[in-house]
Order: structure tokens, then C-alpha cells, then sequence
């Protein structure tokens, strides 16, 4: 019997030798594929429909629509083992554009305990990616199709989206890079291109970004360095930072300089829960800059202020992202495009998770169209 990975690898041939034509014949079950590998809002859908349809290839005795073991009967399997085990590495390995995680730890997965059958009512959005992995689960225990020939159907689509990402990522560049020479961008025209990059819909980690833009750029004349960012969706409890982003200089690894983002109003709750963390950590630092991107209140900059003498030397201070950027890129105004460039390859690495394509291809659309003008 071959191993999971031999099963994948044979699937990701055959998928990459008919990448033009569908293995599969019946039409609704092509285009519930489909639409569970190119929906753009959950991309769980497709990596849990491969752990799935992976363990049941490997072991046709158990039950596609059973991928927990709390079910407790004899042909149940753990989805989740085959998801972390084998699917992770895979999808990371070929770029596959699936979840970085495993999707049975997604809020709508990671709470069932009984068999997926397509009257299940699985909460999440958008409701009919759920419906249909469900049916597609059923079409395999139907015998409908193959869960082998499925695997390699999914496959095929995950090829094609991922390919086609590419090619608009590649001709976005090109046209970048066809404006190189012309004037660089002042300082304000900067300012209004991460504006309008920041007012795209799921832009949270954007501000995390522009700030260790700033620093890396500017590396040199601080004398300061950012730490590695943590991952997006990771908690501060988790990783032990104090913070979205800290600073130390640049010859010492302690935290001199801790920042932490925020989209919504900073509170003073929020000031509050961010001493209760430095005095945790017994860390001494000299700042704890709250950046926000909505309405700063005075009396919450009146409470931040007030910080520095409660706490013998920590100073707290609420800034405008926007306004953070303006007096950075004016201030170190002869760095700014090595600012730009930073930031956009910075906004390119993260994974989609945390920045999504759409997110990406807005931020050069942006600039070539700023630089274009």
C-alpha cells in the first residue's frame, strides 16, 4: 500500500500531466470543486477536503464523511493527523493556495463530533463553501466518484488558481519595473498610496507592516532593529511578546520599544492590559507606542501621558498610523522610496493568511498607477 506522501505525490503528477482537462466527468461535482478551491474569502474548504479524500484513498475501509475520532465508531479517522502529518508540508512545499494551518482547527471544524453528511449545518461563511465540501464528502461515500480521482481533480483546480495568481502577480511587477526611472514619488504621494492601501477591506496587519518598514529602512541611522514578526493570528500570550512589533538596538536583544497595532480606538483599557504585560515580563523598556488607525481621544492621550511617572520611566503615547508615517517619511525623507520598497516586499512575503492576494495585487495596482501619474 503506498504511504500518504507516495499518494500525493502520484495525485500532484497526474493532476500537473491533465492540468487542461478535468479528470472528473460529472459536471456538479466539477464545480463543487470548483468553487471550494477558488473561494477567495475561506481557503480551509480545500485543505480540509484533501485531508480527507487523502485518508480515505490510503484507507478505502474508512468512512470519508467520519474524519473524527470522538465518533467513535470503527471506520472513523482523525482528519486533523492527516491534515498536520501530510497536507501541511505538501501544500507549503508546492504553494498550493490552502489555509498555512490546519483547517480542523478552523472555528467552524474544530467542534464536530458526528458524521458529515450534507443536511449538516456547519456554522461559518460563506455558508455554501461548507454545504459544498459536505456534498463532496457524500459523493465519494456514494461511490459517485473516486476519492482518489477526487484528490486528483482538487489537485488540478489548486494548480490552475495558483498558477493563474502568479502570472497576475508577475505582470503586476513587470509593470513596475517598466516605470523605473521616472521621479520618484514625494513623500505626501506615499502617504496617500498606504492610505488608500489601508482603507482595503481585511487590512489589519498593514499597519504592523508600514511600522517595521519604517525601522528596517531607517536601520542605520536609529541605530534600532525590529525583531522578527511574530505570525499574525498568534497571540502575545503565545509567543511571550509584549507586543505587534519591538524594537531593540542594534547590538542587544532586549525589547527597548514595543508596539502594538490596533483598527479600532485605543482605550484606556487597552494602556492598562499593556502594563499588566511589561510588569509580567519584568522587561524594561523605554516605550509602548499604541498605533491606531481610527479617532484618537484626549482623554485617553491625557491617561497615557500620565503613564511615565506612575510607572518610574515607561512613556505610553496613542499615534495616528497615518501621521506616524507622514512625519517618518519627511524626517528621513532622502529613505523614503527605500521605505516603499520595503514595505511592498514585506506585504509580499507575508502568507495569505495574514495578508491576502487581493491585498497584494491592490498594493501594486497602487504604486504603478501612483508612479504611472
Amino acid at each position: 500500500m503506498p504511504s500518504p506522501r507516495q499518494i500525493l505525490d502520484a495525485a500532484l503528477q497526474r493532476a500537473s500531466a491533465h492540468i487542461a482537462e478535468p479528470v472528473v466527468d460529472d459536471p456538479g461535482i466539477r464545480n463543487g470543486v470548483r468553487f471550494v478551491c477558488r473561494n477567495k474569502s475561506n481557503r480551509a474548504g480545500a485543505r480540509f477536503l484533501m485531508a480527507c479524500l487523502l485518508a480515505k484513498t490510503q484507507d478505502p475501509a474508512v468512512d470519508i464523511r467520519k474524519p473524527y475520532t470522538e465518533i467513535g465508531d470503527a471506520d472513523c479517522y482523525s482528519g486533523r493527523t492527516y491534515d498536520e502529518r501530510y497536507i501541511s508540508g505538501f501544500i507549503s512545499e508546492h504553494d498550493l493556495p490552502c489555509n498555512v494551518t490546519t483547517a480542523f482547527l478552523t472555528p467552524a471544524f474544530r467542534t464536530i463530533n458526528t458524521t458529515l453528511t450534507p443536511d449538516l449545518v456547519i456554522e461559518g461563511r460563506p455558508r455554501e463553501l461548507y454545504q459544498r465540501t459536505l456534498q463532496l464528502l457524500a459523493d465519494v461515500h456514494t461511490n459517485a466518484v473516486s476519492a482518489e480521482d477526487l484528490l486528483v481533480e482538487t489537485m488540478r483546480c489548486l494548480l490552475i488558481y495558483r498558477d493563474e495568481r502568479r502570472q497576475r502577480m508577475k505582470t503586476l511587477l513587470e509593470g513596475l519595473r517598466a516605470s523605473e526611472g521616472a521621479m520618484p514619488l514625494s513623500a505626501e504621494g506615499m502617504v496617500t498610496l498606504i492610505q488608500q492601501h489601508l482603507n482595503c477591506p481585511r487590512s489589519s496587519r498593514l499597519p504592523v507592516l508600514v511600522v517595521a518598514a519604517a525601522y528596517q529602512a531607517a536601520e542605520k541611522h536609529l541605530g534600532e532593529r525590529v525583531l522578527p514578526l511574530q505570525v499574525h493570528t498568534a497571540a502575545d500570550k503565545q509567543t511571550g511578546a509584549l507586543g505587534d512589533l519591538q524594537i531593540t538596538l542594534i547590538d542587544d536583544d532586549d525589547v527597548i520599544t514595543s508596539y502594538e497595532m490596533k483598527t479600532r480606538r485605543v482605550t484606556r483599557g487597552d494602556i492598562d492590559h499593556a502594563l499588566e504585560k511589561v510588569s509580567e515580563s519584568g522587561a524594561q523598556i523605554d516605550n509602548y507606542i499604541f498605533i491606531t488607525t481610527d479617532v484618537i481621544e484626549d482623554d485617553v492621550k491625557e491617561y497615557a501621558a500620565g503613564i511615565y511617572e506612575r510607572t518610574g520611566g515607561i512613556e505610553v503615547v496613542v499615534l495616528d498610523c497615518i501621521g506616524f508615517l507622514r512625519h517618518f517619511l519627511h524626517l528621513f525623507h532622502r529613505l523614503r522610496m527605500q521605505f516603499l520598497d520595503t514595505y511592498q516586499e514585506l506585504v509580499l512575503e507575508e502568507p495569505d493568511s495574514a495578508v491576502r492576494q487581493e491585498l497584494k495585487e491592490a498594493l501594486l495596482g497602487l504604486r504603478r498607477a501612483a508612479e504611472s501619474n
